[in-house]
Protein backbone atom coordinates (compact mmCIF):
# COMPACT_ATOMS: atom_id res chain seq x y z
CA UNK A 1 0.00 0.00 0.00
CA UNK A 2 1.10 3.61 -0.68
CA UNK A 3 2.53 5.95 1.82
CA UNK A 4 -0.07 8.22 2.68
CA UNK A 5 1.31 12.13 1.72
CA UNK A 6 1.07 14.50 4.83
CA UNK A 7 -0.36 17.52 4.80
CA UNK A 8 0.43 19.97 8.05
CA UNK A 9 -2.40 22.48 8.64
CA UNK A 10 -1.49 25.67 10.19
CA UNK A 11 -5.14 27.75 11.29
CA UNK A 12 -6.20 28.91 14.57
CA UNK A 13 -9.38 28.49 13.45
CA UNK A 14 -9.92 25.10 14.61
CA UNK A 15 -13.70 24.93 12.81
CA UNK A 16 -11.53 25.81 9.45
CA UNK A 17 -8.94 22.89 9.75
CA UNK A 18 -10.94 20.77 10.31
CA UNK A 19 -13.45 21.69 7.99
CA UNK A 20 -9.73 21.22 6.16
CA UNK A 21 -8.50 17.97 7.72
CA UNK A 22 -11.95 16.53 6.12
CA UNK A 23 -11.25 17.54 2.32
CA UNK A 24 -8.26 16.17 2.66
CA UNK A 25 -8.99 12.47 4.88
CA UNK A 26 -11.16 11.84 2.08
CA UNK A 27 -8.86 12.45 -0.35
CA UNK A 28 -6.74 9.90 1.17
CA UNK A 29 -4.34 12.25 2.98
CA UNK A 30 -3.25 12.15 6.08
CA UNK A 31 -3.51 15.38 8.36
CA UNK A 32 -1.75 17.02 11.09
CA UNK A 33 -3.69 20.51 12.73
CA UNK A 34 -1.62 22.65 14.85
CA UNK A 35 -3.24 26.75 15.90
CA UNK A 36 -0.21 28.89 15.91
CA UNK A 37 2.98 29.42 14.72
CA UNK A 38 5.42 27.94 17.42
CA UNK A 39 3.10 24.53 17.39
CA UNK A 40 3.88 24.36 13.80
CA UNK A 41 7.54 25.18 13.90
CA UNK A 42 7.76 22.19 16.42
CA UNK A 43 5.54 19.89 15.03
CA UNK A 44 7.56 20.57 11.09
CA UNK A 45 10.61 18.77 11.95
CA UNK A 46 8.75 15.67 13.70
CA UNK A 47 5.85 15.26 10.96
CA UNK A 48 7.45 15.68 8.22
CA UNK A 49 4.78 17.01 5.94
CA UNK A 50 4.92 16.61 1.85
CA UNK A 51 3.18 20.06 2.06
CA UNK A 52 1.84 22.93 4.03
CA UNK A 53 -1.40 24.91 4.63
CA UNK A 54 -0.13 27.78 6.10
CA UNK A 55 -3.12 30.86 7.40
CA UNK A 56 -1.36 33.83 7.88
CA UNK A 57 -3.21 35.83 10.99
CA UNK A 58 -1.75 33.29 13.35
CA UNK A 59 -1.66 34.17 17.34
CA UNK A 60 2.03 35.07 18.75
CA UNK A 61 4.65 33.58 16.09
CA UNK A 62 2.63 34.80 12.51
CA UNK A 63 2.40 33.01 9.21
CA UNK A 64 4.62 35.38 7.38
CA UNK A 65 7.63 33.98 9.89
CA UNK A 66 6.83 30.52 9.97
CA UNK A 67 7.10 30.44 6.03
CA UNK A 68 10.48 32.27 6.41
CA UNK A 69 11.53 30.16 9.38
CA UNK A 70 10.59 26.82 7.32
CA UNK A 71 12.39 27.86 3.82
CA UNK A 72 15.93 28.37 5.97
CA UNK A 73 16.31 24.41 5.84
CA UNK A 74 12.94 23.46 3.60
CA UNK A 75 11.75 23.34 0.00
CA UNK A 76 8.70 21.87 0.85
CA UNK A 77 5.70 23.48 -1.33
CA UNK A 78 3.71 25.98 0.90
CA UNK A 79 0.21 27.19 0.55
CA UNK A 80 -1.10 30.50 2.14
CA UNK A 81 -4.04 31.11 3.64
CA UNK A 82 -5.78 34.09 4.19
CA UNK A 83 -9.15 36.23 4.61
CA UNK A 84 -7.10 39.04 3.41
CA UNK A 85 -7.12 39.45 -0.53
CA UNK A 86 -4.32 42.48 -1.08
CA UNK A 87 -1.90 42.38 -3.59
CA UNK A 88 1.39 43.31 -0.97
CA UNK A 89 0.30 40.44 1.20
CA UNK A 90 0.60 37.94 -1.82
CA UNK A 91 3.89 39.67 -2.69
CA UNK A 92 5.25 39.03 0.54
CA UNK A 93 4.18 35.75 0.42
CA UNK A 94 6.12 34.99 -2.54
CA UNK A 95 9.04 36.59 -1.16
CA UNK A 96 9.07 34.34 2.17
CA UNK A 97 9.03 31.31 -0.02
CA UNK A 98 5.00 29.93 -0.37
CA UNK A 99 4.24 28.44 -3.49
CA UNK A 100 0.39 29.31 -3.86
CA UNK A 101 -2.35 31.58 -2.24
CA UNK A 102 -6.06 30.90 -1.37
CA UNK A 103 -8.45 33.36 -0.05
CA UNK A 104 -10.84 32.23 2.36
CA UNK A 105 -13.87 31.15 2.05
CA UNK A 106 -12.82 28.99 -1.17
CA UNK A 107 -13.94 26.21 -2.35
CA UNK A 108 -13.40 22.34 -1.03
CA UNK A 109 -12.59 21.12 -4.61
CA UNK A 110 -10.44 23.89 -5.52
CA UNK A 111 -8.66 23.49 -2.37
CA UNK A 112 -7.60 19.87 -2.78
CA UNK A 113 -7.11 20.51 -6.67
CA UNK A 114 -4.57 23.05 -5.54
CA UNK A 115 -2.93 20.97 -3.27
CA UNK A 116 -2.60 17.81 -6.06
CA UNK A 117 -1.15 20.64 -8.56
CA UNK A 118 1.21 21.83 -5.89
CA UNK A 119 2.36 18.02 -4.65
CA UNK A 120 2.83 16.47 -8.63
CA UNK A 121 5.43 19.74 -9.61
CA UNK A 122 7.51 19.00 -6.01
CA UNK A 123 9.56 16.29 -6.69
CA UNK A 124 12.18 16.46 -3.09
CA UNK A 125 16.09 16.17 -4.84
CA UNK A 126 17.91 13.18 -4.83
CA UNK A 127 20.15 12.56 -1.98
CA UNK A 128 23.47 14.45 -3.18
CA UNK A 129 27.10 12.61 -1.83
CA UNK A 130 29.56 15.39 -1.05
CA UNK A 131 33.18 14.91 -2.65
CA UNK A 132 35.68 13.68 0.13
CA UNK A 133 37.54 17.56 0.16
CA UNK A 134 34.98 19.73 -0.94
CA UNK A 135 31.38 20.60 -0.24
CA UNK A 136 30.67 20.11 -3.68
CA UNK A 137 28.14 17.54 -4.80
CA UNK A 138 27.74 15.37 -7.81
CA UNK A 139 24.28 13.96 -9.31
CA UNK A 140 24.09 11.30 -12.47
CA UNK A 141 21.12 13.48 -14.04
CA UNK A 142 18.41 12.02 -15.91
CA UNK A 143 15.09 13.32 -17.12
CA UNK A 144 14.48 16.57 -17.98
CA UNK A 145 17.42 18.94 -17.14
CA UNK A 146 19.72 21.51 -18.72
CA UNK A 147 23.41 21.98 -18.15
CA UNK A 148 25.52 25.35 -18.66
CA UNK A 149 28.76 26.07 -17.28
CA UNK A 150 28.34 25.70 -13.56
CA UNK A 151 25.07 25.25 -13.39
CA UNK A 152 22.79 22.49 -14.07
CA UNK A 153 18.64 22.55 -13.35
CA UNK A 154 16.50 19.18 -13.50
CA UNK A 155 12.83 19.64 -13.32
CA UNK A 156 12.46 15.92 -13.31
CA UNK A 157 14.25 15.47 -9.67
CA UNK A 158 13.30 19.21 -8.76
CA UNK A 159 17.23 20.04 -8.34
CA UNK A 160 19.58 22.90 -9.24
CA UNK A 161 23.15 22.59 -8.65
CA UNK A 162 25.41 25.82 -9.21
CA UNK A 163 29.25 25.59 -8.36
CA UNK A 164 28.45 21.82 -6.95
CA UNK A 165 26.22 23.67 -4.55
CA UNK A 166 22.61 22.21 -4.19
CA UNK A 167 20.37 25.27 -4.10
CA UNK A 168 17.21 24.73 -2.57
CA UNK A 169 14.08 26.26 -4.01
CA UNK A 170 10.29 25.96 -3.38
CA UNK A 171 8.98 24.07 -7.16
CA UNK A 172 7.74 27.68 -9.21
CA UNK A 173 10.84 29.13 -8.56
CA UNK A 174 12.61 25.94 -9.88
CA UNK A 175 10.73 25.87 -12.82
CA UNK A 176 10.35 29.55 -13.58
CA UNK A 177 14.15 29.22 -13.62
CA UNK A 178 14.17 25.55 -15.74
CA UNK A 179 11.60 27.38 -18.24
CA UNK A 180 14.10 30.29 -19.03
CA UNK A 181 17.23 28.65 -19.21
CA UNK A 182 15.47 26.11 -21.57
CA UNK A 183 14.87 29.04 -24.29
CA UNK A 184 18.66 30.55 -23.53
CA UNK A 185 18.67 34.16 -24.92
CA UNK A 186 15.01 33.95 -25.72
CA UNK A 187 12.93 37.27 -24.04
CA UNK A 188 9.45 36.19 -22.32
CA UNK A 189 7.49 39.07 -20.88
CA UNK A 190 5.55 39.12 -17.22
CA UNK A 191 2.18 37.86 -18.85
CA UNK A 192 4.00 34.62 -20.72
CA UNK A 193 5.67 33.62 -17.85
CA UNK A 194 2.21 33.75 -16.04
CA UNK A 195 0.80 31.62 -18.41
CA UNK A 196 3.39 29.26 -19.08
CA UNK A 197 4.73 28.61 -15.16
CA UNK A 198 1.13 29.47 -13.09
CA UNK A 199 -1.27 28.81 -16.08
CA UNK A 200 -4.07 30.36 -17.63
CA UNK A 201 -6.35 29.96 -14.18
CA UNK A 202 -4.15 31.98 -12.27
CA UNK A 203 -5.64 35.42 -10.98
CA UNK A 204 -2.67 37.40 -10.03
CA UNK A 205 -0.11 40.50 -10.28
CA UNK A 206 2.43 40.08 -13.14
CA UNK A 207 4.70 41.34 -9.88
CA UNK A 208 4.80 37.34 -9.15
CA UNK A 209 7.36 37.32 -11.72
CA UNK A 210 9.67 40.28 -10.63
CA UNK A 211 9.65 38.29 -7.18
CA UNK A 212 10.75 34.88 -8.36
CA UNK A 213 12.91 36.39 -10.36
CA UNK A 214 14.69 38.26 -7.27
CA UNK A 215 14.44 35.12 -5.03
CA UNK A 216 16.96 33.51 -8.46
CA UNK A 217 18.91 35.93 -8.21
CA UNK A 218 19.62 36.22 -4.69
CA UNK A 219 20.68 32.39 -4.49
CA UNK A 220 22.13 31.61 -7.89
CA UNK A 221 25.80 33.21 -8.08
CA UNK A 222 27.01 35.29 -11.19
CA UNK A 223 28.53 33.54 -14.17
CA UNK A 224 30.69 34.98 -16.64
CA UNK A 225 28.79 33.44 -19.22
CA UNK A 226 25.25 33.01 -18.46
CA UNK A 227 22.78 35.12 -16.53
CA UNK A 228 19.21 36.11 -15.73
CA UNK A 229 19.21 39.28 -17.58
CA UNK A 230 16.23 41.83 -17.07
CA UNK A 231 15.03 43.19 -20.82
CA UNK A 232 13.51 46.70 -19.69
CA UNK A 233 9.66 47.27 -20.57
CA UNK A 234 9.58 44.06 -21.94
CA UNK A 235 10.39 41.15 -19.72
CA UNK A 236 13.17 38.82 -18.62
CA UNK A 237 15.48 35.90 -20.76
CA UNK A 238 18.08 33.74 -19.59
CA UNK A 239 21.04 35.17 -21.19
CA UNK A 240 24.02 33.20 -22.58
CA UNK A 241 26.79 35.83 -22.70
CA UNK A 242 29.57 36.26 -25.24
CA UNK A 243 27.88 33.52 -27.32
Amino acid sequence: MATKQKILIVDDDNNIAELISLYLNKECFNTLIVNDGEEALDAFPTYLPNLILLDLMLPGIDGYEVCREIRKTSAVPIIMLSAKGEIFDKVLGLELGADDYMIKPFDSKELVARVKAVLRRFHPAQTAVPTAATNEVTLEQTGDYVEYDNLIINQSNYTVINYGTRIEMPPKELELFYFLASHPNQVFTREQLLDHIWGYEYIGDTRTVDVHIKRLREKIKDNPSWGLATVWGIGYKFELKNK
